[in-house]
């Protein structure tokens, strides 16, 4: 109950005090440069990481990433650099 109040709060926060959603709600940012690159902040950690799949824990569900030739350009506790043929991504809900 008391996490349900708190998502909430900050939902309400976020929309009165104009901030980023992602910073109050403690939601991943994904930026990508076509299908070349992938810019992954806030995620919780890496699980899976093959030439052609990535998969990171979020603070809610997976974030699933498919492609080819696949290479961490930068890994950070927070933030992760990925390059190759990006061709799928998936949010799960675990």
């Amino acid at each position: 109950m008391a996490k349900k109040w708190t998502h909430r709060l900050r939902k309400w926060m976020t929309n009165k005090m104009e901030l980023p959603a992602d910073v109050m709600m403690d939601l991943p940012r994904v930026t990508m440069v076509g299908q070349l690159h992938i810019y992954i902040e806030n995620h919780r950690g890496l699980l899976v990481f093959t030439d052609s799949e990535l998969r990171l824990l979020l603070t809610q569900g997976q974030l699933l990433v498919r492609g080819r030739s696949f290479v961490i350009k930068t890994i950070l506790p927070e933030e992760l650099l990925l390059e190759g043929k990006i061709e799928e991504i998936h949010y799960l809900n675990e």
